[in-house]
């Protein structure tokens, strides 16, 4: 033992010699960090603001008291997501789907790559000539075997080829049986139009729980995998959210029409736009795994509530509406967002329903929408005591067992109360409206970005 020590620390000294550090302690060379700002999002410069009705709650809530916090720097979406950007989502689900459906019946069929048909879709980890001993060995004593509840957990998709998506060039019985059970019945086709049939894209993910994991002080659960989630919208929400009303043009055209591709997706549930966060993520970093040098980035999320209220703030201390106050008009009698100014009246503001994401002035930092449109999900679960207890340095409500979560900034069909940016409200978390959307944020990596700092 005492000359495996005394080899080691020979070996360590030598180590040294060959080095440029002179033996100080220099750190780790090359890690040098910049950073970058994510397409479509701004910068929030981190401070101190006060949350909570600065004015008369004149619905007498009582659920947002003023209370001085402080919230750390983030980038958020300058936009709602919109219908073109949460279809690139669908789009995604429904081809990796469709893969998968391929991969598994080439496997079941004995089809292997190069094999012509559906062989060419068959999984690309299953040639031992074309794999580098890592990708066998993660084959050998983990992807072969599967999970408990998926037997096909890990396996590596063939995303060389283009899928064939024109029915007359299906290149066997295979695929045309694949592509089939993708869609709904004949007998229920519209038209003569088949549709895909939008309960088969789903969509699964890992998230880390932490809270959990500090509860029981250990790694046992630390990861959480959930559900498949149903990603496809409910366009059904223009229908059930007003009866004895005409909607069935939104309802047909709303989500896939071109025409409203730059207008906010609605009909999502809390649980979806989460799944959308993760999906984000992992598209990012899917292309920056490809990049050398390039670390991956911090997660897409959801923003907690008062990062919401900080954000749609502007940088305006206890201003009643983003672009101040304490009136829904500017000093040309103009509205300054979609919303129901009168009863009855939707349309005086220039909108009967939703309008496009990037609409009316953006508040001082640049983001667009935060009163109006659609009233938006936070990841904060809903509690009226909640600011009483809450930490003042980033606070937040974490409750998984609480279904009730926060929305914020009102929508096209809420009077300007709703739009005020201390007003809160809830919405629980599997229900889908017409009126609520999202955006995303994600952290600041680094602590000097303050918006109140000292200058």
């Amino acid at each position: 033992m005492k000359k495996f020590i005394a080899f080691a620390a020979l070996a360590s000294i030598l180590s040294s010699c060959g080095s440029s550090d002179k033996g100080e302690l220099v750190g780790v060379k090359g890690r040098k960090w910049h950073p970058e700002k994510p397409y479509g999002m701004t910068l929030v410069p981190g401070g101190a603001f006060i949350m909570g009705k600065s004015d008369d709650d004149l619905a007498n809530v009582q659920d947002a008291p003023t209370k001085t916090v402080t919230v750390r720097s983030f980038y958020m979406d300058e936009t709602e997501i919109t219908n073109s950007e949460y279809k690139k989502f669908v789009k995604w689900v429904k081809d990796s789907t469709v893969r998968m459906r391929l991969a598994i019946m080439a496997e079941e069929m004995g089809q292997t790559a190069g094999s012509g048909g559906i062989g060419d879709f068959a999984f690309d980890d299953t040639d031992p000539a074309t794999m580098s001993p890592y990708d066998k060995y993660m084959y050998e004593n983990y992807y072969s075997l599967g999970s408990g509840d998926d037997p096909y957990a890990g396996r590596k998709l063939n995303n060389k080829i283009k899928l064939i998506t024109d029915p007359q060039k299906y290149p066997d019985e295979y695929y045309v049986e694949v592509m089939d059970s993708m869609y709904l019945p004949a007998a229920e086709s519209y038209n003569g139009l088949r549709t895909i049939d939008v309960s088969k894209l789903k969509f699964r993910y890992s998230e880390a729980n932490l809270h959990e994991a500090v509860k029981t002080k250990g790694r046992k659960d630390f990861y959480k995998k959930t559900e498949p989630i149903a990603i496809y919208p409910d366009t059904t929400v223009w229908i059930k959210d007003f009866a004895y009303s005409y909607n069935e043009p939104m309802h047909n055209d709303y989500l896939w029409h071109q025409a409203y591709d730059e207008y906010p997706v609605v009909g999502v549930t809390w649980k979806q736009a989460k799944a959308f966060c993760a999906w984000r993520t992992l598209y990012k970093n899917a292309y920056l795994k490809k990049k050398k040098g390039r670390n991956q980035i911090n997660s897409f999320r959801l923003p907690t509530e008062a990062e919401w209220e900080y954000a749609a703030r502007g940088g305006l201390e206890s201003g009643t509406f983003p672009w101040g106050g304490p009136y829904a008009k500017n000093d040309r009698g103009c509205f300054l967002a979609n919303f129901k100014p009168n009863r009855g009246d939707y349309a005086a503001d220039g909108a009967l329903y939703t309008v496009e994401a990037k609409s009316y002035d953006p508040n001082d930092y640049n983001l667009y929408n935060m009163s109006g449109n659609v009233a938006e999900w936070t990841n904060s679960s809903y509690d009226a005591g909640s600011y009483e207890f809450v930490s003042t340095m980033n606070p937040n409500v974490p409750d998984a067992k609480n279904q009730r979560k926060v929305i914020r900034g009102g929508s096209w069909k809420d009077v300007a109360y709703f739009l005020q940016v201390s007003t809160r409200d809830f919405e629980y978390a599997d229900s889908a409206r017409s009126f609520i959307g999202f955006r995303t944020v994600q952290d600041y990596m680094g602590t000097q970005n303050t918006g109140n700092a000292p200058r």
